[in-house]
Parts: C-alpha cells; sequence; structure tokens
C-alpha cells in the first residue's frame, strides 16, 4: 500500500474488526464517536491515511489506534492486526474489596438465617 493510501473511515474501522458492520462503523463516526488525530469527526466518508491517529469511544472503552495501513477486505482477525498499532493505554489497576466468603456475612448484618429466625421465635414463645 503506497503511504499516499486513504481510505473512508467506516471502510477501515469494518475491515480492522472495530465493529461487526460497515452500517455500525457509519453509526459510530456520525455519532461523533472517533476522532482522528484529536479532532471530532462527524461523517462516515471522512478520509484517513497511514499515520493517522484514532481514538474510538465503545460503550465501555476507549481504544487508541495508530492506523499502519489502509484495508483492502474484511479478513481474520490476524490479517486486520496488520492495519493498525494498538496505542491503548493500559486500564488503571483495581483493588478487589475484602469480600467475606460466599454464605458468611458479619454477625448481625443482614437478614437473620434460617438457624438465627428458629431462635428467634423460640426466645419469643417463651416469654
Amino acid at each position: 500500500m503506497s503511504v499516499d493510501a486513504r481510505q473512508r473511515i467506516d471502510k477501515w474501522l469494518f475491515f480492522a474488526r472495530v465493529v461487526k458492520s460497515r452500517s455500525l462503523a457509519a453509526k459510530l463516526a456520525q455519532a461523533g464517536k472517533v476522532r482522528v488525530n484529536r479532532v471530532k469527526i462527524d461523517q462516515s466518508s471522512h478520509l484517513i491515511r497511514p499515520g493517522d491517529v484514532l481514538t474510538i469511544t465503545l460503550e465501555r472503552r476507549v481504544l487508541v489506534y495508530r492506523v499502519l495501513e489502509a484495508g483492502s477486505r474484511r479478513g481474520p482477525a490476524e490479517e486486520a492486526r496488520h492495519l493498525y498499532e494498538d496505542l491503548t493505554p493500559a486500564p488503571p489497576p483495581t483493588s478487589t474489596p475484602t469480600v467475606a466468603p460466599a454464605g458468611q456475612r458479619e454477625p448481625g448484618t443482614g437478614r437473620p438465617t434460617k438457624k438465627e429466625r428458629r431462635a428467634l421465635t423460640e426466645w419469643r414463645t417463651r416469654r
């Protein structure tokens, strides 16, 4: 592919397997969820070229890709990985909260267990 090769953003997103269909790629671009070199685009016909940096906002993540070449078809995933360089930063480490093992809880919290309910019923009937 020549250095001056350009391709529509919706076709490239489809060929790079960012989305499942070209119409979804077009909707993503028209919704303003794609930035090319930090500039928000709103047309699926926007032309990109090798060297452009794409910031793609999906539902639960943000992808940052550098375009290496234009695609010619939607091939296997291995072929799609040659179209871009992934610049997405690693997610921040999450601290796991300390949770009591399943089936156990702190005494006096939450609803009483069956055993505790029976003890309460027995205590109430003794009075």
